[in-house]
């Protein structure tokens, strides 16, 4: 186990880092290493003020992600969609784009198989601003990011002004 992932606190990646943009590998192994990555991320989005957290996003190619809404907090390892219903559209941000908010269309209500800790399969249902962030997150472990849903036009500009603060790289 790496120190940083001890300390409780990883780095955000931000983009263009090219790790954003891969897809996470299936989680196969479920013990105590699995369960601190889940603690890191928990932490790891509390200092950095998020409502989700993928592994992606702290350079961990793992199936990860965990989410924090109204009171209530999700795990959701190797997780996937087996409902969906209606249609939002509604402002997203992410902790791998700081600063950057933009209007993105999703399902209104979602049905996700899940993994806990344990690998004990689990089902949460979430509607509204929930279906959201876990569909936001659950994109980051296919390498699927916010802007990815927008104009061609809205997503060269992000891309304009996030390389403006990276200098062209990261």
């Amino acid at each position: 186990m790496s120190n940083d992932l001890l300390e409780g606190i990883l780095e955000i990646r931000k983009y263009p880092d090219p790790v954003l943009k891969k897809v996470s590998e299936t989680v196969t192994v479920f013990d105590s290493e699995l369960a601190d990555l889940v603690k890191v991320l928990f932490a790891s989005m509390h200092v950095h003020d998020g409502v989700g957290l993928a592994a992606p996003q702290v350079g961990i190619l793992k199936k990860v992600a965990v989410v924090e809404y109204d009171g209530k907090s999700y795990v959701l390892i190797n997780p996937r969609v087996i409902d969906q219903k209606g249609i939002q559209e509604g402002e997203e941000g992410c902790l791998s784009f700081p600063g950057i908010y933009a209007n993105v269309t999703r399902p209104q209500w979602v049905k996700i198989e899940s993994q806990d800790v344990n690998g004990n399969t689990v089902t949460f249902e979430g509607e509204g601003y929930t279906a959201r962030a876990f569909l936001h997150e659950m994109d980051h472990l296919s390498g699927k990011l916010f802007i990815d849903y927008l104009s061609n036009l809205k997503r060269n500009a992000i891309k304009k002004k996030t390389a403006k603060h990276t200098g062209g790289h990261f």
